[in-house]
């Protein structure tokens, strides 16, 4: 199909040139929806609550840990593949996909039966593929149409300011999800709402369970509108000369197109390296993240503020995205790179001693590396990778994060049941072994960080060595 035609109802192409420069970045429509569309797309009601939910719903540990699994392997499947393909058939394409998979997968939820454990099972598969097969999509794509859109104003050095306002409002928005979406499913704390406007009604857990969900299918509806607004913009293709695919080819060429970005990536150390710093600290913070409500526990923190604690790790959004900007412009990535290295071991290791009340602080500083790891990596890939190419790029990057994620999963969980065979639990409550096995084993996060940084600085150095 050729470049200048468009199927019915699809918006046509643009070609923007920086004779019509919008005197900021966020004139340009396409950054506002990029802006709007991470808000929505990402921000859920159910997150402080998305273990118990499942649950709550009937399902067991087992399930929920096999639902997780499919996800992750969907999105390792889909990631690159939907990348090269928002390279060839156009990246609005890809972000309606997600954006309506999203949309699906949350009505799922809020039809999902309950009582028949095997067809409300079947409910939550059908769900979890939708949703890795909507994160895939929208991986990268929705960075790389924004990102050209500046590029075609002649703005791409203002990428970094770009990223901060989108995670800061990313922030807020958390910080609104989280607290709303605990407290709705709080039956108690719903019939005390309804007590205050007089009404002696009674919510039951069965009714709130759900209301998180309709909640996230509002925000779904929203992601849906936001991406029909976006606008197309054609890459540049001459780039490098390097024989990248021109934008709007067969969907057949997104095969050779991946193994082009790959190949890029592997012939850039910079790219790979920024690639590989980002997959080794995200698997693992994300990691740490996911147990958070574990921590917690353990660090004597009531459960009763989890929800609020959740928005208090989103404030650190508000602020250290400017501070990450302040320092990638005045310093070289190698220092960038490193002083989140530092930040985020110095967390990790303080959470190992599990001090009461105050283990709450270390928990802060290695989860705001989180947002620094985001951060850098947007920002340095994006300014390397050509347009033609980027959205592969960045689904590369996807998928190493979530290969990294799925890796220490599995070892965490084998290991931790090598450490509760060695340890004598018959006069042992299962939550207490628990809490015994996951003290013990915590430490092997700074560990493997520490590990990680010394294979990755041997490389770089070994790769040096063999340039002279």
């Amino acid at each position: 199909m050729a470049c200048n035609t468009t199927a019915p109802g699809v918006r046509p192409l643009k070609t923007e040139t920086p004779d019509t420069a919008a005197p900021s970045p966020f004139a340009v429509n396409n950054v506002r929806m990029f802006i709007a569309f991470r808000v929505f797309f990402n921000c859920r009601f159910y997150y402080p609550v998305f273990t118990i939910l499942f649950l709550d719903f009937g399902l067991s540990v087992a399930q929920f840990s096999i639902l997780n699994a499919v996800w992750a392997a969907t999105i390792v499947m889909a990631e690159v593949p939907s990348g090269a393909l928002a390279d060839i058939v156009g990246r609005r394409r890809l972000l309606v996909f997600a954006a309506f998979s999203m949309l699906v997968e949350m009505a799922i939820l809020c039809l999902a039966p309950r009582g028949n454990t095997p067809l409300l099972f079947s409910f939550f598969l059908i769900n979890r593929v939708l949703s890795g097969l909507a994160e895939a999509a929208a991986s990268g794509a929705d960075e790389a149409i924004a990102y050209d859109a500046l590029q075609a104003q002649g703005l791409a050095d203002q990428w970094g300011r770009v990223l901060d306002v989108q995670m800061r409002l990313r922030s807020i928005m958390f910080i609104l999800t989280m607290t709303v979406g605990a407290a709705v499913y709080d039956p108690d704390l719903m019939t005390g709402v309804m007590a205050a406007f007089g009404s002696d009604y009674r919510f039951t857990q069965a009714q709130t369970l759900r209301f998180p969900l309709y909640l996230t299918f509002v925000l779904a509806l929203l992601t849906l509108a936001t991406v029909l607004r976006l606008d197309e913009i054609r890459p540049n293709a001459k780039g490098d000369g390097s024989g990248e695919q021109q934008f709007g080819g067969p969907a057949m060429h997104a095969f050779k197109l991946t193994l082009d970005a790959g190949g890029w990536i592997l012939k850039t150390p910079f790219v790979l390296a920024v690639i590989m710093f980002g997959m080794i600290f995200d698997g693992i913070l994300r990691m740490v993240i996911t147990l958070a409500s574990q921590y917690y526990r353990l660090v004597q923190l009531p459960e009763s503020l989890y929800g609020i604690l959740g928005s208090v790790m989103a404030l650190a959004g508000l602020f250290i995205p400017r501070l990450a900007l302040q320092i990638a412009e005045n310093r070289s990535p190698a220092f960038c790179l490193w002083s989140t290295a530092a930040t985020a071991l110095v967390g990790l290791s303080g959470m190992v001693f599990f001090w009461p009340y105050l283990g709450l602080i270390p928990a802060l500083v290695a989860f705001s590396a989180l947002y620094m790891v985001g951060f850098y990596v947007s920002y340095f890939v994006n300014q390397r990778a050509s347009s033609a190419r980027r959205a592969t790029v960045l689904s590369f990057k996807g998928l190493a994060y979530n290969l990294s994620y799925g890796c220490i999963g599995v070892v965490y969980a084998g290991l931790l049941e090598v450490k509760k065979t060695g340890i004598d639990a018959a006069d042992s409550h299962v939550q207490a072994l628990e809490n015994v096995v996951f003290r013990e084993t915590f430490f092997w996060f700074p560990l493997l960080l520490a590990a990680g940084l010394v294979v990755m600085t041997a490389g770089i150095l070994l790769f040096k060595a063999r340039r002279r």
